[in-house]
């Protein structure tokens, strides 16, 4: 079958939201495309693919949904101190809109369902701030001079604008450093957490998630340390495998469970590189009982370090907590196809319940980032300037999964091809889905099986497509 394409201009200053889904007969599917020429972004394909009894002999995507592996959590972002300030400099009705777009589930929205979002500022904030700052020489032991700060004045309030769109949406906090009284340097980068300010950082992220949830907003589940191998962003701080072991199984553990706190704790969230870290606490049975599970980034190493993790612990669960997707800007093409082969696809068939991109937003020079150790090619999600928005490969990487896989979908299976990279869900309302790329240089037509019938398709070179029955 031809698969036509909708043709349009993305502009800046327009909306380019993707239909809501149709009711849909069971033999038919639909297709949302994606190409590399921006001809469709997130485009719903006008007509129905129809199922047909055949036994062609072609290149075949087979789904099978009696084979089931995870439950997801959800899709989306680092909501990122910068993103929200630049959000909370839009005017009110922008805004909004733009929110809806985001974390809605009706027509004209993509229904991003997880955030990840700093304790204390990232390296995409204006400037460094922990919650407890104080002059040099100064300690506060007993935290009673802890305050959400800087949070208040953009965080905070756009986090309250999402949960009243999505009031389930699930939220992951990571601390970037310790305050730098607890630290070996005395400094926002680099360094390690003194061994005596254990217990302290502990009641830290305890008054974080009630300092929160005071506020309305639920911390579902956070990671110990952004990061822990890599002291260069500012802030930053290193923290070895033993020391996050001890500091789960000795500090952490005890004090959540003291509070009576149900928060997650997921350890590591660094790179495929090294899954020896998370091995190391997962191996220790005194701390593993405090963990939910590990998180990764891929800027090193090979995504099927997770399942390599999970193989020697699947009572534990994976998450994909980091990575940046960007395109050149001197390259008109939008890479799609190779973005969301290696880190949605990839994550998710390597038992991943999350994949979260960085960062949702930012302004037209990759700002706002600290100095010195910021990140200065940090492309957001969507470009920001004043109200104007730009909606970038990152945008349409997750928008292809998060509008489709809401929370509670099950991946199911779909065999691997090295031609066509895909992943395959089961929705809590028995649709499939199943998300499919095209990342070579020829225009690809192949078949899709399921449950003994079949349908035909074509994905153009770079190209990407989800597929809803």
């Amino acid at each position: 079958m031809k698969v036509k394409t909708i043709h349009f201009v993305l502009l800046a200053s327009i909306s380019l939201a993707p239909v809501a889904l149709p009711a849909q007969d069971k033999g038919n599917a639909e297709l949302w495309l994606t190409t590399a020429d921006r001809s469709s972004l997130l485009a719903h394909e006008p007509g129905s693919l129809r199922f047909r009894r055949g036994d062609e002999k072609a290149s075949v995507i087979q789904v099978d949904d009696k084979q089931t592996y995870q439950s997801m959590d959800g899709f989306g972002f680092a909501l990122t101190g910068g993103s929200a300030q630049l959000m909370m400099r839009m005017d009110a009705p922008n805004r909004s809109a733009l929110l809806k777009e985001l974390f809605g589930r009706g027509m004209d929205e993509i229904g991003v369902s997880y955030l990840r979002v700093s304790i204390g500022s990232s390296d995409m904030n204006d400037h460094v701030f922990t919650y407890d700052d104080l002059p040099q020489g100064e300690t506060d032991p007993n935290l009673s001079k802890f305050n959400l700060g800087p949070d208040r004045d953009d965080v905070i309030p756009v986090l309250k604008e999402i949960l009243a769109i999505n009031p389930g949406i699930k939220i992951l906090g990571s601390p970037w450093t310790a305050p730098s009284w607890m630290k070996t340097n005395d400094n926002p980068k680099d360094g390690n957490l003194k061994p005596d300010y254990f217990a302290t950082y502990a009641q830290y992220f305890v008054k974080y998630i009630s300092a929160m949830k005071a506020e309305g907003i639920t911390i579902n589940a956070i990671t110990v340390q952004n990061e822990p191998l890599n002291g260069k962003n500012t802030p930053s701080m290193v923290m070895q495998a033993a020391d996050e072991d001890r500091f789960i199984r000795e500090d952490l553990g005890p004090a959540f469970r003291s509070a009576g706190l149900n928060t997650k704790i997921i350890l590591y969230d660094h790179n495929c590189d090294v899954p020896e870290y998370p091995l190391t606490t997962l191996n220790d049975a005194a701390a593993a009982l405090f963990v939910d599970g590990s998180g990764f980034h891929l800027y090193g190493g090979k995504i099927d370090a997770m399942s390599q993790v999970r193989d020697a612990h699947p009572d534990k669960n994976l998450y994909f907590t980091e990575q940046m997707v960007v395109d050149s800007r001197e390259d008109p093409k939008l890479h799609i196809a190779s973005a969301l082969s290696r880190v949605l696809v990839g994550a998710t068939r390597n038992w991943s319940r999350n994949v979260l991109l960085w960062n949702l937003a930012a302004d037209p020079q990759f700002g706002p980032h600290t100095d010195n150790g910021g990140c200065p090619v940090c492309e957001g999600a969507i470009t920001l300037d004043g109200n104007q928005v730009t909606r970038n490969i990152a945008y349409y990487t997750i928008a292809h999964a998060s509008k489709f896989v809401p929370p509670g979908s099950v991946r199911i299976g779909s065999n691997t091809l090295e031609s066509l990279p895909n992943v395959a869900f089961k929705t809590p309302a028995n649709k499939i889905v199943l998300i499919a790329a095209n990342p070579g240089d020829l225009d690809q037509t192949f078949d899709i099986s399921f449950r003994g019938r079949r349908i035909t398709s074509t994905l153009k070179s770079g190209s990407v497509g989800t597929f809803v029955w």
